[in-house]
Protein backbone atom coordinates (compact mmCIF):
# COMPACT_ATOMS: atom_id res chain seq x y z
CA UNK A 1 0.00 0.00 0.00
CA UNK A 2 1.21 3.64 -1.15
CA UNK A 3 1.97 5.88 1.47
CA UNK A 4 -0.09 8.49 0.56
CA UNK A 5 -2.76 7.13 -1.36
CA UNK A 6 -4.54 10.35 -1.82
CA UNK A 7 -2.56 14.09 -3.51
CA UNK A 8 -1.32 15.98 -0.22
CA UNK A 9 -0.88 19.93 0.20
CA UNK A 10 2.58 19.78 0.51
CA UNK A 11 5.71 18.22 -0.79
CA UNK A 12 9.47 18.13 -0.41
CA UNK A 13 11.43 17.90 -3.66
CA UNK A 14 14.89 16.54 -3.74
CA UNK A 15 16.68 17.93 -6.48
CA UNK A 16 19.40 15.74 -7.02
CA UNK A 17 23.28 17.11 -7.61
CA UNK A 18 23.19 16.21 -11.72
CA UNK A 19 20.08 18.40 -11.86
CA UNK A 20 22.05 21.61 -9.52
CA UNK A 21 24.48 21.23 -11.82
CA UNK A 22 23.71 20.19 -14.97
CA UNK A 23 20.47 20.57 -15.83
CA UNK A 24 18.22 22.59 -13.80
CA UNK A 25 15.73 23.43 -16.25
CA UNK A 26 14.43 20.03 -15.09
CA UNK A 27 14.14 20.07 -11.52
CA UNK A 28 12.38 23.41 -12.26
CA UNK A 29 9.99 21.66 -14.84
CA UNK A 30 9.18 18.53 -12.41
CA UNK A 31 8.14 21.39 -9.38
CA UNK A 32 6.15 23.14 -12.02
CA UNK A 33 4.47 20.21 -12.57
CA UNK A 34 3.56 19.11 -9.19
CA UNK A 35 2.92 23.07 -8.53
CA UNK A 36 0.52 22.64 -11.07
CA UNK A 37 -1.87 20.43 -9.29
CA UNK A 38 -2.26 22.56 -6.93
CA UNK A 39 0.18 21.27 -4.26
CA UNK A 40 3.00 22.96 -2.99
CA UNK A 41 6.71 21.99 -3.22
CA UNK A 42 9.23 22.71 -0.25
CA UNK A 43 12.87 22.33 -1.04
CA UNK A 44 15.56 22.39 1.43
CA UNK A 45 18.10 24.67 0.51
CA UNK A 46 20.95 22.93 2.09
CA UNK A 47 20.15 19.41 0.49
CA UNK A 48 23.14 18.30 -1.36
CA UNK A 49 23.59 14.21 -2.51
CA UNK A 50 21.91 11.20 -1.53
CA UNK A 51 25.00 9.47 -1.18
CA UNK A 52 24.88 6.93 -3.79
CA UNK A 53 28.44 7.52 -5.02
CA UNK A 54 30.01 6.88 -2.08
CA UNK A 55 27.97 4.04 -1.31
CA UNK A 56 28.59 2.24 -4.58
CA UNK A 57 32.59 3.03 -4.47
CA UNK A 58 32.46 0.88 -0.94
CA UNK A 59 32.38 3.65 1.55
CA UNK A 60 29.72 3.09 3.72
CA UNK A 61 30.45 5.19 6.74
CA UNK A 62 30.63 8.60 4.30
CA UNK A 63 27.71 7.37 2.43
CA UNK A 64 25.91 7.48 5.88
CA UNK A 65 27.25 11.04 7.09
CA UNK A 66 25.99 12.31 3.62
CA UNK A 67 22.61 10.41 3.58
CA UNK A 68 21.89 11.29 7.37
CA UNK A 69 22.15 14.81 6.81
CA UNK A 70 19.57 14.21 4.01
CA UNK A 71 17.17 12.92 6.33
CA UNK A 72 17.70 15.97 8.49
CA UNK A 73 16.15 18.21 6.36
CA UNK A 74 13.10 16.36 5.45
CA UNK A 75 11.44 16.14 9.18
CA UNK A 76 7.62 16.45 8.09
CA UNK A 77 5.58 13.88 7.13
CA UNK A 78 5.21 14.70 3.37
CA UNK A 79 6.12 13.01 0.11
CA UNK A 80 9.70 13.70 -0.82
CA UNK A 81 9.47 13.52 -4.43
CA UNK A 82 12.73 12.93 -6.84
CA UNK A 83 13.30 13.23 -10.67
CA UNK A 84 15.12 10.63 -11.01
CA UNK A 85 14.80 6.50 -10.63
CA UNK A 86 18.48 6.26 -9.55
CA UNK A 87 18.87 8.61 -6.67
CA UNK A 88 15.21 7.64 -5.86
CA UNK A 89 16.14 4.20 -5.68
CA UNK A 90 19.22 5.12 -3.33
CA UNK A 91 16.76 6.61 -0.60
CA UNK A 92 14.25 4.51 -0.87
CA UNK A 93 15.77 0.80 -1.28
CA UNK A 94 19.25 1.31 0.26
CA UNK A 95 19.02 3.81 3.16
CA UNK A 96 17.20 1.13 5.21
CA UNK A 97 20.33 -1.35 4.60
CA UNK A 98 22.60 1.44 5.10
CA UNK A 99 21.31 2.29 8.55
CA UNK A 100 20.62 -0.82 9.90
CA UNK A 101 22.06 -1.25 13.44
CA UNK A 102 22.42 2.70 13.52
CA UNK A 103 20.56 4.76 16.44
CA UNK A 104 19.04 6.34 13.14
CA UNK A 105 17.59 2.90 11.69
CA UNK A 106 14.00 4.04 12.60
CA UNK A 107 14.11 7.31 10.94
CA UNK A 108 15.88 6.43 8.09
CA UNK A 109 12.81 3.53 7.24
CA UNK A 110 10.11 6.20 7.84
CA UNK A 111 12.36 8.38 5.52
CA UNK A 112 12.55 5.35 2.46
CA UNK A 113 8.65 5.44 2.46
CA UNK A 114 7.97 8.74 1.79
CA UNK A 115 10.24 9.13 -1.35
CA UNK A 116 8.87 8.75 -4.54
CA UNK A 117 10.47 9.23 -7.98
CA UNK A 118 8.91 11.70 -10.22
CA UNK A 119 6.52 10.08 -12.41
CA UNK A 120 5.66 7.41 -10.20
CA UNK A 121 4.11 10.62 -8.12
CA UNK A 122 2.49 12.26 -10.88
CA UNK A 123 0.91 9.50 -12.37
CA UNK A 124 -0.08 7.19 -9.21
CA UNK A 125 -0.88 10.44 -6.66
CA UNK A 126 -1.28 13.65 -8.61
CA UNK A 127 -3.28 11.19 -11.15
CA UNK A 128 -2.11 14.01 -13.81
CA UNK A 129 -4.04 14.89 -17.13
CA UNK A 130 -2.23 16.19 -19.68
CA UNK A 131 -3.16 18.37 -22.53
CA UNK A 132 -0.47 18.24 -25.53
CA UNK A 133 -0.01 21.83 -27.02
CA UNK A 134 3.03 20.86 -29.38
CA UNK A 135 3.37 19.48 -32.91
CA UNK A 136 3.51 15.66 -34.05
CA UNK A 137 7.12 14.30 -33.00
CA UNK A 138 8.33 10.86 -33.01
CA UNK A 139 10.51 10.06 -29.57
CA UNK A 140 11.91 7.00 -28.04
CA UNK A 141 12.49 6.78 -23.92
CA UNK A 142 15.84 5.40 -22.37
CA UNK A 143 15.60 3.72 -18.46
CA UNK A 144 17.89 4.12 -16.28
CA UNK A 145 18.94 0.70 -14.52
CA UNK A 146 17.33 1.83 -11.46
CA UNK A 147 14.29 3.43 -12.43
CA UNK A 148 13.79 -0.13 -13.87
CA UNK A 149 14.38 -2.73 -11.88
CA UNK A 150 14.63 -1.00 -8.20
CA UNK A 151 11.89 2.04 -8.90
CA UNK A 152 9.65 -0.02 -11.50
CA UNK A 153 8.19 3.00 -12.45
CA UNK A 154 9.26 3.07 -16.31
CA UNK A 155 5.76 2.31 -17.41
CA UNK A 156 4.80 5.29 -15.41
CA UNK A 157 6.95 7.75 -17.18
CA UNK A 158 5.61 5.82 -20.85
CA UNK A 159 2.51 6.06 -19.83
CA UNK A 160 2.67 10.06 -19.62
CA UNK A 161 4.53 10.31 -22.78
CA UNK A 162 1.79 8.08 -24.34
CA UNK A 163 -0.94 10.46 -22.88
CA UNK A 164 0.54 13.20 -24.84
CA UNK A 165 -2.33 12.31 -27.91
CA UNK A 166 1.00 14.70 -30.50
CA UNK A 167 3.58 12.31 -29.50
CA UNK A 168 4.46 8.95 -31.10
CA UNK A 169 6.68 6.89 -29.01
CA UNK A 170 9.17 4.48 -30.70
CA UNK A 171 10.33 1.80 -28.07
CA UNK A 172 13.90 0.52 -28.24
CA UNK A 173 14.68 -2.59 -29.34
CA UNK A 174 17.05 -3.19 -26.26
CA UNK A 175 15.52 -1.01 -23.79
CA UNK A 176 16.25 -3.09 -20.68
CA UNK A 177 20.02 -2.48 -21.69
CA UNK A 178 22.75 0.05 -19.37
CA UNK A 179 23.50 3.33 -21.56
CA UNK A 180 26.99 2.89 -19.24
CA UNK A 181 27.29 5.59 -17.26
CA UNK A 182 26.41 4.02 -13.57
CA UNK A 183 27.95 7.16 -11.79
CA UNK A 184 31.59 5.89 -10.80
CA UNK A 185 31.70 3.06 -13.13
CA UNK A 186 31.80 5.72 -16.51
CA UNK A 187 34.81 6.42 -14.62
CA UNK A 188 36.67 3.31 -13.13
CA UNK A 189 35.60 1.38 -16.50
CA UNK A 190 35.64 3.86 -19.51
CA UNK A 191 36.36 1.55 -22.39
CA UNK A 192 33.03 -0.68 -20.85
CA UNK A 193 31.02 2.77 -20.77
CA UNK A 194 32.19 3.74 -24.33
CA UNK A 195 31.66 0.47 -26.08
CA UNK A 196 27.71 0.22 -23.89
CA UNK A 197 26.96 3.72 -24.85
CA UNK A 198 27.52 3.44 -28.36
CA UNK A 199 25.18 0.36 -28.13
CA UNK A 200 22.56 2.68 -26.56
CA UNK A 201 23.21 5.69 -29.50
CA UNK A 202 22.99 2.96 -32.59
CA UNK A 203 19.44 1.66 -30.63
CA UNK A 204 18.44 5.17 -30.59
CA UNK A 205 19.22 6.09 -33.77
CA UNK A 206 17.83 3.10 -35.43
CA UNK A 207 14.26 4.41 -34.53
CA UNK A 208 14.37 7.47 -36.26
CA UNK A 209 13.26 9.80 -33.85
CA UNK A 210 13.99 13.29 -33.08
CA UNK A 211 14.01 13.37 -29.97
CA UNK A 212 15.11 10.54 -26.60
CA UNK A 213 13.74 10.79 -23.43
CA UNK A 214 14.94 10.14 -19.73
CA UNK A 215 14.05 10.42 -16.25
CA UNK A 216 17.66 10.17 -14.77
CA UNK A 217 19.99 13.23 -15.47
CA UNK A 218 23.26 11.32 -15.85
CA UNK A 219 21.84 9.05 -18.29
CA UNK A 220 20.81 11.73 -20.47
CA UNK A 221 24.19 13.25 -19.59
CA UNK A 222 26.08 10.30 -21.21
CA UNK A 223 23.82 9.83 -23.94
CA UNK A 224 23.80 13.15 -25.08
CA UNK A 225 27.65 13.25 -24.40
CA UNK A 226 28.26 10.54 -26.81
CA UNK A 227 25.96 12.09 -29.55
CA UNK A 228 27.30 15.14 -29.67
CA UNK A 229 31.01 13.86 -30.01
CA UNK A 230 29.60 11.73 -32.87
CA UNK A 231 27.64 14.68 -34.67
CA UNK A 232 24.32 13.03 -34.25
CA UNK A 233 21.33 15.23 -34.46
CA UNK A 234 19.15 13.76 -31.67
CA UNK A 235 18.20 15.88 -28.43
CA UNK A 236 17.93 14.43 -25.49
CA UNK A 237 15.25 15.75 -22.40
CA UNK A 238 14.94 15.08 -19.18
CA UNK A 239 10.74 13.88 -19.07
CA UNK A 240 9.65 17.07 -16.54
CA UNK A 241 11.49 19.20 -19.14
CA UNK A 242 9.53 17.31 -21.86
CA UNK A 243 5.98 17.55 -20.67
CA UNK A 244 6.15 21.07 -19.63
CA UNK A 245 6.80 21.95 -23.34
CA UNK A 246 4.52 19.74 -24.61
CA UNK A 247 1.48 20.93 -22.18
CA UNK A 248 2.46 25.24 -22.68
CA UNK A 249 4.18 25.17 -25.97
CA UNK A 250 3.83 24.83 -29.52
CA UNK A 251 7.45 23.00 -29.85
CA UNK A 252 9.01 22.26 -33.08
CA UNK A 253 8.78 18.98 -34.02
CA UNK A 254 13.13 18.81 -35.56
Amino acid sequence: MRLYPEKPQKVYYFGTCLVDMMYPEAGMAGIKLIQREGVKVIYPPRQTCCGQPAYNSGFPDEARTVARKQIELFPEDYPIVVPSGSCAGMMRHHYPKLFANDPDSERAINFSKKIYELSEFLVHVLDVKLEDRGDPINVTWHSSCHALREMRTTEDSKSLIRSLKNVNLIELQNETECCGFGGTFAVKQPAISAAMVKDKTADIRQTGSARFISGDCGCLMNISGAMQRDKVKIDGQHLAEFIWERINDKPSAS
